[in-house]
């Protein structure tokens, strides 16, 4: 897939599956604006990236949750390269916590991440790309619990399949545009907060069909394809990349 002269941003990509979504698409000719809050894991991730000297990748660290900052990032990625192509809204944030303790700050942070931030992104591109004859795309990310539950999630699977509706409701708004919006469903995935996990890979390689949990490269795949121009007819759908679990959905045991 060739991304030559296309301007991207990706939010939450200092490591895992946004970093390497950011690696594929300067690999394939992209801009790319890589965002993390952490300062340091993004600078690290645009180093691992540019190499011999260039500068396709650059970071721009802070928090993707504050519209403030969202519409600061749009308006350096417009005011460098002349337009921005692609935005993939990859930043959130998963807190824990039985249903019958869950505490208000932790609900209202992770809707405020997942949802707000999603939300504000989609809003402040779609109005630049709006401006662009060629329109533009974008992705979001969900998962797989925005669509079959796991215990102690029900405050993350909830903005999950909020955003998986968001991209729906987009279609309406931005198709005249020449936008098109839709949203990955990552499962059980191999990065390096999970692989931190004890069991982790053990026990999703015995309940996922394909054999094994996703590596970050089987999701960022899926997002090149989803942001590429042969998906600009694709548009309001989730695409889950799970090996096969939703189809049975057998629950994780062992996990610590």
């Amino acid at each position: 897939m060739d991304f030559k002269n296309k301007v991207a941003i990706v939010t939450g990509a200092g490591q895992g599956i946004g970093f390497e979504i950011c690696r594929l698409l300067v690999a394939n000719g992209a801009k790319v604006l890589l965002n993390d809050v952490d300062s340091s894991l993004a600078e690290e991730a645009v180093a691992k990236i540019n190499t011999e000297g260039d500068e396709s990748c650059i970071a721009f660290p802070g928090d993707a949750s504050e519209i403030t900052f969202i519409n600061k990032m749009v308006d350096t990625a417009v005011g460098l390269y002349g337009h921005l192509d692609i935005v993939i809204a990859n930043a959130g944030i998963t807190l824990f916590g039985d249903f019958d303790t869950y505490p208000p700050e932790a609900f209202f942070k992770v809707l405020h991440v997942n949802l707000g931030g999603s939300f504000f992104l989609a809003q402040a591109a779609s109005n630049k790309m709006k401006l662009q004859e060629s329109g533009g795309t974008i992705l979001f990310t969900s998962s797989v619990v925005g669509h079959q539950a796991l215990k102690s999630l029900a405050a993350y699977a909830m903005t999950k399949a909020a955003i998986e509706m968001l991209a729906k409701n987009l279609v309406i708004e931005l198709s005249p545009y020449k936008i098109n919006v839709n949203t990955i469903a990552p499962g059980a995935t191999l990065t390096e907060r999970t692989t931190e996990e004890e069991n982790y890979e053990r026990v999703w390689s015995e309940i996922t069909p394909m054999g094994r949990p996703a590596y970050v490269s089987d999701i960022a795949d899926t997002a090149l394809f989803l942001v590429s121009d042969k998906a600009k007819h694709i548009t309001g759908q989730s695409l889950v990349v799970d090996g096969g679990w939703t189809s049975v959905s057998t629950l994780p045991h062992g996990i610590k």
